[in-house]
């Protein structure tokens, strides 16, 4: 969905020009977006989900009913997970865990720590025999996913946007380390730690069948890994990175494909956790990004749209190269006494304000007439926009934040 939900488009239009831009974040449309992909899912497939893609508090909350454990990849990220959704299971993750956040996880009893290299776990075994107590009221034996960068088929990977495995990248073990790591956790060098799993997040922007493929192969090769040991892999995480097609949002990843396919690979492995740990494909669709047009321009024959605001704060489509969407919400008055500017061709670029040609948000839109004072509302924002913005390029003042209900608001 890109056009603005009603308590969007009503919000949208309540709020003064200096309380723009702001992110506008439907709860009610993100819940039951979240309840139809958990009902996709088998009983027995896990939904993490990854808070990278939108930290902000409401939404992990709003989350809470459909998800079983949440991931996180920094100090930063697992502190405010923390308190944000006391309680609730968590898996660290990340290429490069400082001694002082895997102390703080280990403080917290983090139960899963997603380990990405044999120096990472031992340093884990470290930490965990001075943190963890002996003895206490509640026994805790921290559990290891060991993550691989597991070999793929090219064709597997055709289809990626981001590719974190299969090929040369600064993630998780090479396979050629597997047996020295599971002997680790097996042999008694390590007692303090329990090998759970295997994890192995290999690519982003797969459809349900492409996601499918790797899943299998990552459970074939953690089926094997055990038998080699003769010792049971109780968990499996196969990742996330489910597609969200930004150039045509009204195509959405086959949730209820994956889901039959997962449960198939489930049933072919009855003993077997399988955990997945999506997140822009989940969040993306509830958020939009909504702003006012400044200024229209002719310029070599094209027309621009300065908007309030710019890739300052929704760095999605300078960061993935494409035009985000967008839907116009004209806006009759007009307050000054000289002539209002418009776009006078079928199609206008919008910009935003920083002093780069850089900074565009959507090229060549479909927007006749449209007009200074009038305001759009780019959607699919509610993923990686805010969180990886570069904020405070030029000082522009920060966007507001409204989450909506039908119930309620908070902003």
């Amino acid at each position: 969905m890109t056009t603005p939900t009603p308590a969007v488009r009503e919000r949208l239009l309540s709020l003064g020009q200096a309380e723009l831009p702001a992110y506008l974040y439907d709860l009610t449309a993100l819940r039951e977006h979240a309840a139809a992909v958990r009902a996709a899912l088998p009983e027995r497939v896990e939904l993490y989900y990854a808070a990278k893609a939108n930290p902000e508090a409401e939404i992990l909350a709003a989350l809470g009913p459909y998800v079983d454990g949440y991931e996180v990849s920094s100090g930063g990220e697992l502190a405010h997970v923390a308190k944000a959704v006391p309680g609730r299971p968590l898996a660290f993750s990340g290429p490069g865990k400082t001694p002082a956040e895997l102390t703080t996880a280990l403080e917290l009893g983090v139960e899963r720590f997603h380990v990405e290299s044999l120096h990472e776990l031992r340093m884990l075994a470290a930490l965990a025999a001075r943190t963890v107590p002996a003895a206490s009221a509640r026994p805790y034996r921290p559990g290891v996913l060991l993550r691989f960068n597991l070999p793929l088929a090219a064709a597997s990977l055709e289809g990626s946007s981001l590719t974190m495995g299969g090929r040369a990248t600064p993630f998780g073990l090479d396979p050629a380390e597997a047996d020295t790591a599971v002997r680790l956790l097996t042999d008694g060098t390590y007692p303090q730690l329990e090998l759970l799993g295997v994890h192995a997040h290999l690519a982003s922007g797969l459809d349900a069948q492409q996601q499918l493929a790797v899943a299998g192969s990552v459970v074939t090769w953690a089926a094997d890994l055990g038998a080699r040991h003769r010792i049971r892999i109780a968990e499996v995480n196969v990742g996330g990175g489910m597609s969200v097609d930004y150039a045509a949002p009204e195509r959405r990843f086959d949730w209820e494909a994956y889901g039959a396919g997962l449960g198939r690979l489930a049933d072919a492995h009855p003993d077997l956790t399988l955990r997945i740990e999506p997140g822009r494909a989940v969040t993306a669709y509830c958020g939009w990004y909504a702003t006012e047009v400044l200024d229209v321009k002719h310029s070599h024959g094209e027309e621009f749209a300065v908007v309030r605001g710019g890739t300052h704060h929704m760095r999605t489509p300078a960061t993935k190269g494409h035009d985000q969407p967008c839907s116009v919400v004209p806006v009759d008055e007009w307050p000054h006494p000289w002539p209002r500017p418009a776009a006078g061709a079928e199609r206008v670029t919008l910009t935003g304000q920083l002093c780069t040609p850089k900074d565009l948000l959507a090229r060549n839109v479909p927007a006749p007439g449209l007009r200074a004072g009038d305001r759009v509302a780019f959607g699919l924002a509610g993923a990686y926009a805010w969180n990886i913005s570069h904020h405070d390029f030029l000082m522009h003042p920060h966007p507001g934040f409204h989450f909506l209900t039908r119930e309620a608001s908070t902003s």
